[in-house]
């Protein structure tokens, strides 16, 4: 008797399919992996962090791969946001404290006419959850079930944490133009 592997099963009809998950799961990361990777950037605001959350959610989606291979993409958006969210509680060693200062460097005229830079500064002073909401709704265009499936939460919460955040970003002084200032 001969043991067959998947690549010598033969393509027999009506018998079942036998299935490579790890190529199906290859495919997805090779598909997905820009638009996530933007994603986890808009959330955490540093490309380390943002290739390091990448690569947990797909770690956690790798071995959950037989039960969400029907939608992946939303599964692996939720593990973005949930573990985003859950970082702050993971204590943190990468920081030292020393008595001598850090060389300031010199700053670019480029970094201080950016209009982005100050949307960033302002969008890192929302709330976790009202940040994901932000990113989710107005950066990656989900609707508003589909931000609600991906948070886990109702369509109301999800209305009312982008509601509540678009209020903050608008008297956020980083966003207030000359004219509001005078």
């Amino acid at each position: 008797m001969t043991v067959m592997g998947v690549s010598d099963v033969p393509d027999v009809p009506g018998a079942p399919r036998v299935r490579d998950e790890g190529v199906e799961f290859d495919a997805f990361v090779a598909a997905r992996s820009s638009t996530l990777l933007r994603t986890a950037y808009l959330l955490t605001r540093d490309h380390a962090l943002a290739e390091d959350l990448l690569q947990t959610a797909l770690t956690k989606a790798w071995f959950a791969w037989s039960r969400i291979e029907t939608a992946p993409e939303a599964y692996v958006r939720k593990v973005l946001v949930n573990t985003y969210a859950t970082w702050w509680r993971r204590r943190w060693n990468g920081e030292r404290a020393s008595s001598d200062l850090p060389d300031p460097g010199i700053a670019s005229s480029a970094d201080a006419s950016d209009a982005s830079h100050d949307l960033w500064q302002a969008m890192e002073r929302l709330p976790r959850r009202q940040r994901a909401v932000v990113v989710l709704r107005y950066f990656e265009d989900l609707s508003e079930s589909e931000t609600a499936a991906v948070l886990g939460c109702a369509v109301g919460t999800v209305k009312s944490q982008a509601s509540k955040a678009l209020a903050k970003l608008r008297i956020d002084p980083a966003l207030a133009t000359s004219e509001e200032l005078s």
